[in-house]
């Protein structure tokens, strides 16, 4: 993640008992204040040295590996209410704490209550767990130079927005700061984690993108396709969901009457996720140098969506 691309520490607002400790593209991180020494000298990892950290949700938008301006107003609420409802449906263990909804609340300093998530630390994997269903994105760019989907052989004559005859996984490589992800196969995973975790890791992410799946079509929906990022627990080793699951940014929506009765690729992917977004500055930037501003009614579409989304699935 280069500089332009990385938030600064002063984006992140001060919290009672809470110190801030790392921001990413969309979320702040802290850790109780507790944690940290009375002269504020830590030099060591306080993620590190702390169990349980607080995960808050910005209104921040980022793409093509930029964090753009302005942010989609209400989107760090919107989203954590999506995730934490997510999490509530899912057969798998995840990295909220226990109480987060009850006493665990009170904990959570009322500038960011809405947007924020009571978590215990994880040891994550450097592995983002993607699972496709339909052919899309990156994938169809891949797809119509070599029939493959991350090196992975599909039948011939598929279309974008094609369901694929199964859902298929295709992980990625975490980056340290300062590089991108990159897509890896899953020998490579194996190396990365071992071969036991790798093949809970692709089961998981393959049961629990089948069981959303179902959900969302029972909401008129359809799960294009997602990621998963997942740790092993501190004191257990079992390994558990974290970040965010199932949302706007992590994943793609489409309106399912409208995929039925589309005649083009874009009338059939109607989409609930950040895609407008993506497809504005595709059509206005270059990828060169600082991404422009967004304009007022690209930011207002995204936010509508992203409401609607979260209205249809929850009824909220």
């Amino acid at each position: 993640m280069t500089n332009e691309t990385q938030p600064s520490a002063s984006s992140a607002v001060d919290l009672p008992g809470w110190t801030h400790v790392y921001s990413g593209k969309v979320r702040d991180l802290y850790v109780p204040s507790a944690t940290m020494t009375d002269d504020d000298t830590w030099t060591g990892d306080p993620l590190a040295a702390s169990p349980e950290v607080l995960v808050v949700a910005s209104d921040r938008v980022s793409a093509f590996d930029h964090v753009l301006e302005p942010g989609i107003p209400g989107k760090g609420e919107l989203l954590t209410t999506l995730s934490l409802w997510w999490f509530d449906q899912l057969r798998v263990p995840n990295h909220l704490i226990a109480d987060h909804g009850l006493d665990g609340a009170s904990r959570i300093p009322a500038a960011v209550a809405g947007r924020s998530m009571l978590v215990r630390t994880l040891d994550m994997f450097p592995v983002e767990c993607v699972v496709r269903g339909y052919l899309t994105g990156s994938g169809w760019k891949e797809y119509q130079t070599s029939q493959t989907v991350c090196g992975i052989p599909l039948p011939a004559g598929l279309q974008n927005g094609d369901r694929l005859p199964e859902p298929i996984y295709t992980p990625a490589w975490k980056a340290p700061m300062g590089e991108h992800d990159e897509n890896i196969s899953y020998e490579r995973t194996v190396e990365l984690v071992g071969p036991d975790v790798a093949a809970e890791l692709r089961a998981l992410s393959l049961q629990i993108f089948a069981d959303a799946s179902a959900i969302a079509e029972a909401h008129g929906l359809i799960l294009a396709d997602t990621k998963f990022e997942f740790g092993a627990d501190r004191e257990t080793g079992v390994i558990r969901l974290g970040d965010e699951v199932l949302t706007s940014d992590s994943s793609r929506y489409w309106d399912g009457e409208a995929y039925a009765a589309g005649t083009t690729p874009e009338a059939r992917m109607a989409s609930f996720d950040k895609q407008i977004v993506r497809d504005w500055l595709a059509a206005n930037w270059d990828q060169q140098g600082t991404p422009p501003e967004l304009p007022a009614e690209i930011v207002e579409q995204t936010a509508a969506r992203y409401r609607e989304l979260l209205g249809r699935l929850t009824a909220l």
